[in-house]
């Protein structure tokens, strides 16, 4: 669903804001896992995956270490399939190799936590890694299961109708985050 499909309420974060929330998620990466030697970055499809790749990139800057990143589709692993049309425009995943390292996966936006919950089920698929950190643009909130980001750009309070839609120059040619009334 676009922006043009709902009300656009607010724009919540710009593209320097987001390009500074991506820098300083950076930094916590580095400090937290002293350094980025082990560290792979994995994007949940669809927006999350271009935000990893951003912060490899970010990372690869700043730590003059190559940081791997892959893509995850967690369609099938979602409990709420029933509930949702199926996209048949899915792209897959393609990820490094996982196993013994730390992955952070990466999300647009966390709100219940069952994408992050399928996220983490659909990883064990790919080997068991040695630590699952998350790291989201946006959190806001509402969550139904006991899942708390590592990194968060914004958080952004929301009513539940509500819904946060993130853009990116490479699918939207913007870089933004918008309050969409539902």
């Amino acid at each position: 669903m676009s922006v043009t499909e709902g009300r656009l309420k607010a724009t919540v974060m710009d593209a320097d804001q987001i390009r500074r929330s991506l820098s300083r998620i950076a930094h916590e990466i580095v400090e937290r896992n002293r350094g980025v030697e082990g560290v792979v970055l994995v994007g949940v499809v669809s927006k999350g995956d271009v935000l990893a790749q951003r912060l490899a990139q970010i990372l690869t800057t700043l730590e003059k270490s190559p940081v791997l990143f892959g893509r995850l589709d967690v369609t099938l692993h979602r409990d709420d399939l029933h509930l949702r049309p199926h996209d048949g425009h899915r792209s897959g995943s393609d990820l490094p190799d996982i196993g013994g390292k730390v992955v952070v996966l990466v999300d647009d936006v966390i709100h219940h936590g069952r994408t992050a919950r399928a996220a983490m089920d659909a990883l064990m698929d790919f080997g068991r890694p040695r630590a699952i950190q998350l790291a989201v643009l946006v959190d806001r909130g509402h969550r139904e299961l006991p899942i708390r980001p590592d990194y968060v750009g914004k958080n952004v309070p929301t009513a539940d109708s509500e819904r946060i839609e993130v853009l990116m120059a490479e699918e939207d040619g913007i870089d933004q985050a918008v309050i969409v009334a539902g």
